[in-house]
């Protein structure tokens, strides 16, 4: 999906007068309408500080599971609203924007994986959360970056698996834990947009960092890294960590919250491909704003709707990983 592509009719455009204070605003239509707000790391600091729960793919479906709240809004973005619906299928869950799409989900078409899928009949389907509702459908079981490893290792050695939609997560995967699972074509646009040379140049003017990278990214940039990891992970490295400095290269959203937990450590966001960025965003994600939450949550629109068919067969393989993740390996 293209940026210029966004449809308005994505989010409601209803104008909001210059004197709302929108942060007591939206605190009162939450409590009134007893919703609650689940929003990604790369979410903006405003939205980040504003929700009940921030975390990474797996906190949030964990949490869209256990709210006893009746409004679900989802500040991230399709796959992981999508993910909250299905895990809840009977709370109503909303997005502020409709159009923030995922550039990996969009990566692996349900139609084509499953072409894919009959290639192998004799490999069991191991699905990134970052994927369609339908996608989910196929698989067996599903991960995120946080317990990808550790599923794919309760398998044993020599299981046939697939592994979609991220290649450079399986590859990852692949070279820690020894296996060869045949991989899906898939890559998010923001981590494959890293630059090796300029991480470099940025490791010169800052000797003492250590760099910290997403398994998303491409091989050659988790080499030269200190420590890989889920969004997660790389939050609780750098706060248990006694460095004071950090090359961070997954979205850069997540810095707020690095900043929040360790204000006397440095947090360097690293660079992009294009020169003229100094950090490296998902449009997507950003799409978010605290406008769109107001009129979301006032007006109670854009809904999220799943078929039905769909969440009975989705919810099986969301479940297992959440079972398999409720206990540390």
């Amino acid at each position: 999906m293209d940026k210029n592509d966004l449809k308005p009719a994505g989010f409601l455009d209803i104008p909001i007068p210059r004197d709302i204070d929108l942060i007591s605003s939206i605190k009162e239509l939450k409590k009134a309408k007893n919703a609650i707000i689940l929003a990604h790391y790369y979410q903006t600091g405003e939205i980040q500080d504003i929700a009940d729960f921030i975390g990474d793919s797996l906190a949030l479906a964990q949490w869209a599971a256990g709210t006893d709240a009746d409004i679900i809004v989802l500040c991230g973005v399709g796959f992981m609203a999508e993910t909250a619906k299905i895990l809840s299928p009977q709370k109503r869950v909303f997005v502020p924007d409709l159009n923030a799409g995922c550039s990996l989900a969009d990566s692996c078409p349900a139609d084509r994986f499953k072409e894919f899928i009959e290639q192998h009949l004799d490999h069991t389907v191991i699905s990134y959360v970052n994927t369609s509702a339908a996608v989910k459908t196929l698989t067996d079981v599903v991960v995120t970056s946080t317990n990808a490893r550790r599923i794919v290792e309760s398998f044993p050695p020599d299981a046939k698996i697939i592994f979609a939609p991220d290649r450079n997560l399986g590859n990852y995967i692949n070279s820690v834990t020894g296996r060869n699972m045949v991989l899906w074509d898939g890559a998010c646009h923001v981590h494959e947009r890293f630059s090796l040379e300029k991480i470099l140049e940025l490791k010169s003017v800052y000797p003492e960092a250590l760099i910290l990278a997403h398994p998303e990214c491409k091989s050659a940039i988790l080499t030269i890294s200190n420590f890989v990891g889920s969004t997660q992970a790389l939050l609780e490295y750098a706060t248990k960590s006694a460095a004071k400095e950090f090359i961070v290269a997954t979205e850069s959203g997540i810095l707020h919250e690095m900043k929040e937990k360790n204000p006397d450590k440095v947090f360097i966001p690293a660079p992009p491909n294009d020169s003229t960025c100094a950090c490296n965003e998902c449009s997507f994600m950003k799409l978010n704003t605290m406008e769109k939450l107001y009129n979301c949550l006032k007006y109670e629109m854009p809904e999220i709707f799943v078929d039905e068919d769909i969440i009975r067969k989705a919810v099986l393989p969301v479940r297992k990983m959440l079972e398999m993740s409720k206990t540390k390996q």
